[in-house]
């Protein structure tokens, strides 16, 4: 007779990852919705006008920018590093006070959620180092969570273009798929990351999260 039961392990795996796609979905109250990482102005500068504009913008951001900064972060807490060190970097790391706003929001509201939970207590911090911290106790491999953590930023800023410039679902879609590959990419060269190669050099949306803080109208918080 055939054992229906998956093995412990399996099971466990999936309990995991039950839980990281909880944490990293949209309805997950972390007030994503409300930041934009500077697109807005890239948006209202007339960078960022169609599909194609925008997903060239994101796969600078997860090549350069952002994207790599938190990839590389998480990658550093879920391999045994110094949360309160990395939270210290992580502030550091942020080129504006919105940024530091954006990723110490959500942090905080991430680690309160957890907690409410049952989950671990976590001291507030940036989102990426919060995350890697949770995400430790969970039968989920590293370069996973790294994917699924930065294919929910990338959805997050695909959803921000696609109510403000304005794109289609389908054409927002399209750009969040075409990221795939670049995603999983950085995914595993994150889990190389050390201290001293972190580093950012998407100099453009830096300027623009720094201009975004004097724009008279915002829809976004940053």
């Amino acid at each position: 007779m055939t054992d229906i039961n998956p093995p412990p392990t399996t099971l466990d795996a999936n309990l995991g990852l039950l839980s990281l796609t909880q944490w990293l979905s949209p309805s997950f109250p972390l007030g994503a919705f409300a930041y934009s990482h500077a697109l807005e102005l890239a948006m209202s500068e007339g960078k960022v006008t169609d599909a194609e504009t925008l997903k060239s913008w994101l796969s600078d951001t997860l090549t350069y920018g952002g994207g790599k900064v938190d990839a590389w972060l998480l990658a550093m807490t879920l391999t045994g590093g110094d949360p309160r060190a990395l939270a210290d970097l992580a502030e550091a790391l942020a080129a504006t006070r919105e940024r530091w706003m954006e990723t110490s929001d959500q942090g905080t509201a991430f680690v309160r959620t957890v907690a409410q939970m049952g989950g671990p207590k976590i001291a507030p911090c940036a989102l990426p180092v919060a995350v890697g911290q949770a995400a430790r106790v969970l039968n989920v491999d590293a370069e996973t969570v790294i994917a699924l953590y930065l294919h929910s930023f990338t959805a997050n800023l695909v959803s921000a273009a696609v109510r403000f410039v304005p794109l289609g679902q389908s054409a927002g879609q399209s750009v969040l798929a075409g990221l795939h590959d670049q995603i999983a990419t950085q995914a595993r060269a994150a889990l190389d990351a050390t201290i001293e190669g972190l580093a950012s050099s998407a100099f453009a949306a830096d300027l623009g999260a720094a201009q975004h803080e004097d724009m008279d109208v915002r829809l976004f918080k940053s």
